[in-house]
């Protein structure tokens, strides 16, 4: 199993959503490809990347940026997946122009053609968010009443190869990953290989992801906040609660300056789900 860190992308920032809104932005790195090389250089192997601005708009916004992360990753062996907005083949066409590894469709991928899907085959992964016991869509601000398994199996049948399950109300949160939801998609769609998201910030939990089965689990405000070494991680050896490889706030260096922090005010509680961030 894999450690993915995630840079997640608005207005040319790298940043992190409080459940996938807007309105509870948390800033990290005013340069993306940065924070990309702050992450490789602490040993990761595969890197996260969501055009935000183009998950809302609908379409991809930020190929530039994009495109500035997958040459620092290429020139280390470091492979991309990319998404946000992706909504039709020529969408993957220019993410895959831009340089990234594979490319990460959401439920949108059920509108493609059957041979466009296995024509793409390990170039695609497939974003199942969840939500509610339904999915989360069009940049997670409409819910679809689905069973996202069900979903998943069409899909598997028609040629995807690889899903990235997200439990939406846990993104961004550091309340753990929803372990029991994860067990019963995997279930679904076995032997095909499933990433993990959302609500990581403890090495137990990813020792429990671990124990699913997962091929990768995405990892975000754990690493940017210090939850977890990303380095000590990629090393094999437990890590929590240090400050290597953290993200520094706005302004400061990666290397010194202050700790990092986030612009926004801690977000309320939504029903507990932030409540141990």
């Amino acid at each position: 199993m894999i450690v993915i860190p995630a840079i997640d992308l608005r207005g040319g920032r790298c940043v992190r959503l409080v459940q996938g809104d807007p309105r509870r932005e948390r800033r990290y790195d005013e340069d993306p490809a940065e924070a990309a090389l702050r992450w490789i250089r602490a040993g990761a192997r595969w890197l996260h990347v969501v055009d935000l601005d183009g998950a809302f708009a609908g379409r991809p916004v930020q190929l530039e940026v994009v495109a500035a992360i997958a040459r620092v990753a290429a020139a280390t062996g470091v492979k991309v997946q990319g998404g946000g907005g992706v909504r039709t083949e020529s969408d993957m066409a220019a993410l895959l122009d831009a340089g990234v590894s594979r490319v990460v469709v959401g439920t949108a991928a059920e509108t493609l053609p059957g041979q466009v899907l296995r024509r793409y085959g390990e170039r695609l992964a497939v974003a199942v968010d969840v939500r509610s016991g339904g999915l989360a869509v069009q940049g997670w601000r409409r819910m679809r009443r689905a069973d996202p398994t069900s979903v998943a199996r069409r899909l598997a049948a028609r040629g995807v190869r690889r899903f990235v399950y997200t439990a939406t109300a846990r993104d961004g949160t550091m309340a753990g990953p929803d372990l029991a939801g994860l067990r019963r998609f995997l279930a679904a769609v076995s032997p095909l290989p499933v990433i993990a998201a959302g609500g990581v910030a403890r090495v137990e939990e990813l020792d429990a992801l671990r124990a699913l089965g997962v091929e990768g689990v995405i990892v975000g405000r754990a690493l940017y906040e210090g939850r977890l070494d990303l380095a000590l991680l990629a090393a094999g050896t437990p890590a929590m609660g240090t400050t290597a490889a953290r993200a520094p706030a706005v302004g400061a260096t990666a290397t010194g300056g202050a700790a990092p922090r986030s612009t926004a005010a801690p977000p309320p509680d939504p029903g507990g789900a932030a409540g141990t961030c």
